[in-house]
């Protein structure tokens, strides 16, 4: 006998009920699935048939723990909360086993961590990953874990976040029985069994919890964790919440319950939950249909062997998937070869590669000198010099020899996609893969959709990026796409600061203390002062203007073009690449102010911070509102994971979130009202139109 109370399969198997969780893809406990479980549990209570319940998942989930697209909605407060499911499971007259296979995370766990006992399948997953989201296990993990498992291991896992297979746990409290077969018929043959024994019903809540030495453990986890997680407040409030297992249960729960909810408070939850949502919403493509038929792609063609070029061939090999690398000279060939393979070298000293694993992906390169070894390529990607006529020899080059249906991509990170396509018989085959250096390291793929890309051609892309473990995020075509688009204003917020009267240094200090990896003066030597003059002077060309120079320009006339010589913006010392401020520099800034007719005057670290983020912000109105990104949560994820910007403020369109629309529109429009202001710092319509709504951009 079945009946199906949706989300939940209800069916009685002799003196045991079966309730399965049915709420795909990984039983997310939603209202309509928390409904369920209490309406499923009350109809075998009131069963004088049945004598014990069995709960389980799907293969893939026992439940992935809470459903993250009710947070912050009135959904997520109704009743029956998870503790309220939790505690109807836990207060149950009847025997409730858990039956787990497949993921049983967070709010699965504890759902699991409420029945009387647990059964699982060996390599099921437990884990309780709140810390990631900058939260805690907010419905009696942190207080019942312990009590199973001990302190100290339960610490582990909540501060972590990391998963662990049910095998580790077998022959503990946490895990009564492992199940070889078949899930369910395992687990009613344990219920009915423990029912059939009627000794009381095992509750974690009346355990005690075990670890000598308790006080000392504690603190010495505090300092641990405090030094480790700056700046995020959750881990050390996970500590205060497993800490708080040592008292009585309930005023433990209680402990548990007041910083959960303080954590959810926190800008830094706000942060880690918007791009936790931001990189599911990042696949959805406006205008692609679900569903699309992808290219198979079983060989890649990479043109160039240079830094980018060897980076973005590795991602492949990584994969399995053999590359046909082409370079013009055997020298560079070799060149890149050997970094390649010293790369691998490396990975393996630190124990992170096998010599078998080197030489297997060393194996799937095929190094040629002719364009003709790519005919049989199923994508090729070019990484030569960033100048159009070299791109136009290259693509007219692949037009010819390219198999029909194959993928041409350039690795371009400001050029136009669409003049790019005009250089083949095959525009709807064209498309931008924007790799950020070291491209074997860097997550962000920046995939530029040209107007003529095929659909098939960009869902193929996107496939490959999560096939390569990259963040892909599409965009538009313009000059510099997201990334460098916004990149050239926050520069330019930047540079005028030099010119007001600030230093490189100051500059720096105040945005890597706001949280940035590295400030625009030590990006700009790492990366290469060279190349901006060279854009720079490509777009004076192509405006038909005379370049304005700056002191950038000054650095580069004078051959300071970074690291690369030993010197830019700073000075390094040869084999260290710590930025040493330089009287060179400051002499230049002061013979420019003197030149332009500019008294230096002081400026704060917070008017640094404003300048250089609120540009950036400004810019990415400009493209969210042109179409170029399709959500600024979308723009979040290139800054987060391309451009260094600070995990938990969540990507400079959330931080103008946190900030207040209004207050960015006010400070632009008091920079634009300056004498000789730019005319980009005007604030931009989408700004203005959402400060004044009371809206914001995500």
């Amino acid at each position: 006998m079945s009946t199906t109370t949706s989300p939940t399969t209800y069916a009685v198997h002799g003196p045991v009920a079966v309730v399965t969780l049915n709420n795909p893809p990984v039983n997310g406990l939603g209202h309509a699935l928390r409904s369920g479980i209490v309406a499923a549990l009350d109809q075998a209570l009131a069963d004088p048939q049945v004598q014990a319940i069995v709960l389980t998942g799907s293969a893939r989930a026992f439940s992935g723990g809470a459903d993250v697209r009710e947070f912050g909605t009135p959904k997520a407060g109704q009743e029956p909360t998870l503790p309220n499911v939790i505690r109807a499971l836990d207060a149950a007259s009847k025997p409730v086993v858990a039956a787990i296979a497949g993921v049983c995370l967070g709010g699965g766990l504890e759902l699991a961590l409420g029945c009387h006992y647990r059964v699982a399948k060996p390599d099921a997953s437990l884990g309780l990953p709140e810390v990631k989201l900058g939260l805690l296990p907010g419905a009696g993990g942190t207080q019942r874990l312990p009590r199973l498992i001990g302190l100290e291991a339960a610490l582990n896992m909540v501060v972590s976040g990391q998963p662990v297979p049910a095998q580790a746990f077998a022959g503990t409290p946490l895990v009564h029985a492992l199940i070889e077969g078949d899930l369910v018929e395992g687990a009613v043959a344990f219920a009915a069994q423990v029912a059939a024994r009627g000794e009381p019903l095992p509750r974690a809540r009346d355990l005690k919890v075990k670890q000598p030495n308790a006080d000392a453990f504690l603190q010495f986890a505090r300092n641990t964790v405090a030094a480790a997680s700056k700046p995020f407040p959750a881990p050390l409030q996970c500590v205060e919440a497993v800490a708080a297992s040592l008292k009585p249960f309930d005023e433990g729960l209680q402990t548990e319950r007041t910083l959960f909810q303080a954590l959810m408070q926190t800008p830094e939850s706000r942060a880690l939950r918007h791009v936790f949502q931001a990189e599911r919403a990042a696949a959805k493509v406006p205008g692609l249909p679900e569903g699309t038929l992808l290219r198979p792609i079983a060989r890649v063609g990479v043109i160039g062997a240079g830094t980018m070029g060897g980076g973005i061939t590795m991602n492949f090999l990584n994969a399995g998937i053999p590359v046909v690398l082409l370079e013009m000279k055997q020298e560079a060939l070799d060149r890149g070869l050997a970094t390649i393979r010293k790369n691998y070298e490396n990975s393996m000293k630190k124990g992170k590669l096998k010599p078998e694993q080197v030489e297997q992906r060393m194996g799937l390169i095929t190094p040629t000198l002719e364009y003709a070894a790519l005919k049989d390529a199923d994508l090729v990607i070019e990484a030569v010099f960033e100048e159009m006529g070299v791109k136009e020899a290259v693509f007219r080059q692949l037009d010819a020899v390219a198999k029909p249906g194959a993928i041409l991509a350039s690795n371009t990170s400001y050029l136009d996609i669409d003049r790019i396509a005009t250089f083949t018989q095959r525009p709807q085959d064209v498309i931008g893969l924007h790799f950020f250096s070291p491209a074997n390291v860097m997550r962000l793929l920046e995939i530029v959709r040209g107007a003529q890309t095929a659909p098939d051609v960009l869902a193929t892309s996107l496939a490959l990026a999560k096939q390569i473990k990259k963040m892909a995020v599409v965009s538009g075509v313009c000059d510099g796409f997201i990334g460098n688009r916004m990149l050239a204003r926050y520069g330019a917020a930047a540079q005028g600061l030099i010119n007001a009267g600030a230093l490189p240094q100051q500059i720096d200090g105040a945005l890597q203390k706001f949280g940035l990896a590295m400030g625009p003066f030590r990006m700009g030597d790492l990366a290469g002062l060279d190349i901006g003059w060279a854009t720079r002077k490509r777009k004076a060309a192509e405006a038909g203007t005379e370049m304005k120079p700056s002191v950038a320009d000054k650095l580069c006339e004078a051959g300071r073009f970074g690291q690369k010589t030993g010197a830019g913006w700073y000075r390094y010392e040869a084999g260290n690449r710590n930025p040493i401020p330089d009287s060179v520099t400051e002499q230049l800034i002061a013979d420019y102010r003197a030149a332009n007719g500019i008294t230096p005057r002081k400026i704060s670290d917070e008017e640094i911070v404003e300048r250089c983020l609120f540009a950036l912000v400004n810019e990415g109105a400009r493209i969210l509102e042109e179409g170029i990104a399709a959500r600024a949560s979308d723009i979040d994820l290139v800054y987060l994971n391309g451009y260094g910007f600070p995990l938990h403020r969540g990507g400079p369109m959330l931080y103008a979130d946190t900030v207040g629309l209004p207050q960015v529109v006010r400070s632009l429009r008091r920079f634009a009202a300056e004498p000789g202001a730019d005319a980009s710092w005007q604030p931009a319509p989408l700004l203005v139109r959402l400060a004044e709504a009371g809206q914001s951009f995500n």
